[in-house]
């Protein structure tokens, strides 16, 4: 067979199956309109225990109710259905002709209902999903290691797409453009976004290690002066310590600019510029680029970064989960070294 009639009778057998099932459930649910608008989805329970029961007693008892409630329910279907579903031959019940044509239809209605309105458990280690999670520049250096093998160790099957943080249009009704978690540097609320404070850091100037600055005396000036490496990130328009110390008065002798940190950090230790870097990530890459470190000589405060996500995934099993993840792959390290109380 080619692929293209294979493709074509895959095409008719689907659309055969679809077109039964679809008959199924005209046929258990032609009944007059106003009916069905009041139909109690309590009477397709009964009706699918006593057609897989064929008895009133057993059926009543498979799904917790009295023989008399059960016999009642058994009266409304007939009226519903125009069908006496079970009548007695000789010494037992049987069901009808019609009954026995509604068996796998009602069951099928059954666990449609039960997809729609009943929240499956989540098994990250059986799971095949794809998480999208928003990262600013910061963000993704810092955590993505982590976050990466901590689902390869739990969730094997599960993907990761990560894209960068840029701001989003919480009202968007494309829904693919909705993130299932968001870590970045947003100090607002968005409306339709659950906010919570990952993580607090600071600024430090970072060198390489036996620069000539790093012994010397550090005072404001010395700062100012040297070269520097300034990182405009594509969530900024400009490096926010530039825009800070263009805002006190003490702009900064900038030569290169670049968009992420490491490419900051890999220039520092590989040449004379120094950089202004958040401490986490410095501390993160220290050992592996040979890097030291000198406090700014300017009171430059800390930052919160957060964790957010969608009103639209809050009660989502599988984006708990994620969120969860994210939290614990935060380094004890960071904050560690800043007096929270005052930060």
């Amino acid at each position: 067979m080619t692929p293209l009639k294979f493709c074509e009778s895959r095409s008719k057998t689907s659309l055969a199956a679809s077109l039964v099932f679809f008959q199924s459930i005209v046929r258990i649910l032609y009944i007059p309109r106003m009916n069905v608008a009041t139909l109690d989805l309590n009477l397709l329970v009964a009706l699918d225990a006593l057609l897989q029961e064929e008895s009133v007693s057993r059926g009543g008892q498979k799904i917790g109710l009295s023989q008399p409630a059960m016999s009642h329910a058994l009266g409304k279907l007939r009226d519903l259905l125009g069908d006496p579903l079970l009548v007695r031959t000789g010494g037992r019940m049987q069901l009808t002709l019609r009954a026995q044509s509604m068996r796998h239809p009602v069951r099928d209605a059954l666990e449609r209902v039960h997809e729609v309105f009943v929240n499956d458990s989540f098994l990250p280690a059986s799971s095949t999903r794809t998480f999208r999670i928003f990262m600013s520049d910061y963000a993704s250096n810092l955590l993505l290691s982590s976050i990466s093998k901590a689902v390869q160790r739990s969730a094997p099957g599960i993907r990761i797409e990560v894209h960068p943080w840029r701001g989003l249009p919480a009202d968007s009704p494309d829904s693919r453009r909705i993130p299932d978690a968001v870590v970045a540097c947003q100090t607002r609320d968005l409306p339709g976004f659950y906010r919570q404070r990952l993580f607090t850091d600071r600024d430090v100037c970072v060198m390489r290690a036996g620069h000539r600055l790093h012994r010397k005396g550090f005072c404001l000036k010395t700062f100012l002066e040297a070269p520097h490496v300034a990182v405009a990130a594509v969530e900024f328009s400009a490096d926010p310590v530039d825009t800070w110390l263009q805002e006190v008065g003490h702009p900064r002798c900038v030569v290169v600019t670049v968009p992420h940190y490491m490419e900051a950090l890999h220039l520092v230790a590989e040449t004379e510029l120094i950089a202004v870097i958040p401490e986490g990530l410095v501390r993160a890459y220290a050992s592996t680029l040979n890097l030291a470190t000198k406090a700014v000589p300017l009171e430059v405060g800390t930052f919160d970064e957060y964790l957010l996500h969608s009103a639209r995934t809050h009660a989502d099993l599988g984006c708990s989960w994620l969120r969860e993840l994210i939290k614990a792959c935060v380094p004890a390290s960071i904050g560690a070294h800043i007096d929270l109380r005052t930060a």
